[in-house]
């Protein structure tokens, strides 16, 4: 039988309220607070917290404060990456993130979410004593490849993947995947052409 932490990396429906992710938010929440205090020039500390923080951390990253993620551990950035400011990212499944990365203030990255049907996403027979939240939730993994510029307020969706050297216009809410080599832009996101000698 699956732990629920083996369904939610699964892709299936799982309980969010199950003791590892509030342990896991405990943990994520009190590093948060701490990161979030610290000061612009005090470089080594917030390395060292993002550390602890995320499931990998290369080399040359930075994280502009505030900074909001659920569980953390879920979270693997490579070499060279900028995180601008009032970013929020829900990592209940993995948030992968390559090298040369710049990522604009305001972007916010959803894995988890929750089955369209109301009779689908409402648990039935709902017992709010069973430590159970009251609807279904799942959570898909998303990738950023190397190169990327995600633009200012950019939202991902769930099992998005984002193509290397791909860049995504401000504002867009990205619902599927984009090419490597694109530029997209909308709501939905589209491609409207394409960059960095690809045809």
């Amino acid at each position: 039988m699956k732990t629920e932490l083996e369904k939610c990396m699964a892709g299936e429906n799982y309980n969010c309220h199950d003791e590892i992710f509030l342990g896991f938010k405990k943990t994520a929440r009190a590093l948060l607070s701490k990161y979030n205090s610290l000061s612009y020039e005090n470089k080594e500390e917030k390395r060292e917290i993002l550390g602890r923080l995320f499931g990998r951390t290369g080399s040359n990253v930075s994280v502009g404060s505030p900074f909001i993620c659920d569980y953390g551990c879920n979270i693997y950035i490579g070499n060279n990456v900028s995180v601008n400011m009032n970013c929020t990212f829900v990592d209940c499944n993995k948030i992968i993130i390559g090298n040369n990365v710049l990522i604009a203030s305001n972007v916010q990255i959803y894995t988890a979410t929750h089955p369209i049907e109301l009779e689908d996403r409402l648990v039935e027979n709902w017992d709010s004593e069973a430590g159970e939240y009251f609807c279904h939730t799942y959570a898909r993994p998303i990738t950023i490849g190397d190169g990327c510029w995600i633009g200012g307020g950019v939202i991902i969706l769930p099992g998005v993947n984002i193509g290397a050297g791909s860049v995504i216009g401000a504002g867009s809410v990205v619902t599927k995947d984009i090419p490597e080599n694109s530029v997209a832009v909308g709501s939905p996101c589209r491609v409207i052409r394409k960059i960095n000698g690809a045809q």
